[in-house]
């Protein structure tokens, strides 16, 4: 049974219509790749599937139920976990202090996994590089226990020896720790690594 789906959604805000009756269904396990041109819709559609939006039409179903009759933040605080393309991090914390938000009770060998030295993970964020906020923000969503991850470019940032680094490890954390990853993506390489391509064009996707 997929852990997350979506069912006929559609999307729209004023005239533009962005989405016209997407329907996929996300399996634990697997690494997705969301590929597609700039502005076609690809950031909307994770946070569809994140709870942060609802859709103007259908449906977005969590274990078959509907996210909506649960309740949005729900769904965002118990099933889903997010990179955003612009971090989210609380910048006057450090990295050690921003993953360990996630409840994780040991954060900072995570944090020196994704890339950070010692001294790094313990400097305030807002004085980090955008490369470093990166991993952060990775290391954050990793540190959940949220079967599903959504990744919004999350080797946009990145050089291209840390980029395979991390999309290795978003491969693990599907297929060795059983979660549903889905990644917006424009590299080649991570999209590469996916179990699944899903290519969003015209407000639809297809394989």
């Amino acid at each position: 049974m997929p852990i997350l789906e979506a069912r006929d959604v559609h999307y729209a805000y004023e005239t533009h219509r962005v989405l016209r009756g997407v329907s996929l269904a996300l399996e634990r396990g697997k690494l997705y790749a969301i590929l597609g041109p700039s502005g076609c819709g690809k950031t909307t559609l994770l946070s569809l599937l994140g709870g942060l939006d609802s859709p103007t039409q259908g449906q977005i179903l969590f274990d078959g139920e509907d996210i909506a009759q649960h309740g949005l933040a729900r769904h965002r605080r118990d099933h889903v976990s997010f990179v955003f393309q612009a971090y989210n991090l609380i910048d006057y914390l450090t990295p050690v202090e921003n993953v360990a938000l996630s409840g994780t009770p040991h954060p900072l060998p995570l944090v020196e996994q994704l890339g950070l030295t010692p001294e790094e993970a313990r400097r305030r964020i807002a004085t980090l590089s955008g490369g470093q906020q990166q991993r952060v923000a990775i290391a954050r969503a990793l540190a959940s226990q949220a079967p599903v991850i959504l990744a919004d470019e999350p080797t946009g940032n990145l050089d291209a020896d840390t980029a395979r680094e991390i999309a290795g490890i978003l491969q693990d954390s599907a297929h060795q720790e059983n979660r549903c990853v889905v990644v917006v993506t424009h590299d080649h390489a991570l999209a590469k690594r996916a179990d699944v391509i899903l290519r969003l064009k015209r407000g639809v996707v297809s394989l």
